[in-house]
């Protein structure tokens, strides 16, 4: 049996694709319909409150009877806070909205209220979720020990054979490698000083030989060329997430589709403006702000709370110069259309 039926098997789907989550932009629908055209559809809950991920799970059982698998956020919720540096920041981006007419109101730090993947876990269970998929870092050895108990697979992401091999070693099941060309946050958490931009095609090989488990390619892959080569090069099957934001399903707005669309090959960068955190996205009028303003950017999730009123106002009025527009490289070959139309044209020539 090959490495790809093994993992067909081992995730009960038939083909080996398994959807992105990409948070703000994944749908329990987009979730579904990949699940129900034959791949693992992957629900977004990374930070999410029990509340949220509890409703957002029930809504995707709505649409599919088929396996999918919720996303959370491995990261240490912070305890302290740069006082100083969060009210500089703060001061730059009521600045910035008052030049733009959006509304922010300046908040105490203390204030901030952050949920880690820890207080999600009574949810996944009570519901019964089989696979979890988690980015930011390692599970707890005690979190492991229970979702094995409950019979859960963990999918970790490593962005180097150095975080490959620890979430190996975690208990994990499955590993996503993560090329430097993925939209979205970067997953990586063990080289504090220097940023993982390892590409893809380096990356396969390189984690496959270090680790004894599948291993899904993650990172610039938008056509069948790209789910062939993944696996030529190591890789059991493939994550893709990109292709997936101009689809029907999609909760981005028109102009971040367009921006996806019509993007050039330079158009994505890395950056912390947004979250705090290094993620691929398009250029914009914010991250161009921020970046040219010299400011200190607060960690994640800080910086992330405190963007999020800004987001949310240009996701309800359709700005994309105030958007996280997170796209990988190969973005633009996406296309308009259902979620499982866009399925199709990839696994349609097989792997």
């Amino acid at each position: 049996m090959s490495k790809t039926e093994n993992l067909l098997k081992l995730l009960k789907i038939s083909y080996p694709v398994v959807q992105g989550a990409m948070l703000g932009v994944s749908t329990p629908k987009m979730t579904a319909g990949v699940s129900n055209a034959g791949g693992l559809g992957t629900l977004a809950a990374g930070g999410l409150s029990p509340e949220k991920t509890r409703q957002l799970i029930r809504e995707t059982k709505q649409y599919t009877d088929k396996p999918f698998a919720v996303n959370l956020f491995a990261h240490d919720v912070p305890v302290k806070f740069d006082i100083p540096q969060i009210s500089k920041m703060q001061d730059f981006l009521l600045s910035f909205c008052k030049a733009h007419q959006i509304p922010f109101e300046i908040r105490n730090a203390e204030e901030l209220k952050f949920y880690g993947y820890e207080d999600q876990l009574d949810v996944l269970i009570e519901e019964s979720i089989e696979i979890i998929s988690f980015t930011f870092g390692m599970l707890r050895e005690s979190v492991v020990k229970v979702l094995k108990e409950n019979n859960c697979l963990l999918v970790g992401t490593a962005t180097s054979v150095e975080e490959a091999v620890a979430l190996e070693n975690s208990g994990v099941d499955l590993i996503t490698a993560q090329g430097t060309e993925a939209g979205g946050h970067r997953g990586s958490f063990l080289c504090r000083d220097q940023l993982p931009q390892i590409g893809l095609m380096s990356l396969i090989p390189a984690i496959a030989d270090a680790v004894h488990l599948p291993v899904l390619a993650a990172g610039g892959i938008s056509d069948n060329r790209g789910l062939k080569a993944a696996i030529a090069f190591g890789a059991s099957g493939i994550q893709v997430g990109s292709i997936f934001i101009p689809t029907d399903e999609s909760a981005a707005v028109e102009s971040y589709k367009n921006a996806v669309l019509t993007a050039a090959d330079v158009d994505t960068t890395l950056t912390r403006v947004f979250s705090g955190r290094w993620a691929r996205g398009i250029k914009n009028a914010f991250m161009e702000a921020v970046e040219n303003s010299g400011l200190e950017i607060p960690t994640y999730v800080i910086q992330n709370n405190l963007t999020s009123v800004i987001r949310t106002y240009a996701q309800q009025n359709d700005q994309k110069d105030f958007i996280s527009m997170w796209a990988g490289q190969s973005s633009s070959r996406g296309k308009r259309g259902s979620t499982a139309d866009i399925f199709a044209s990839l696994v349609k020539d097989g792997w």
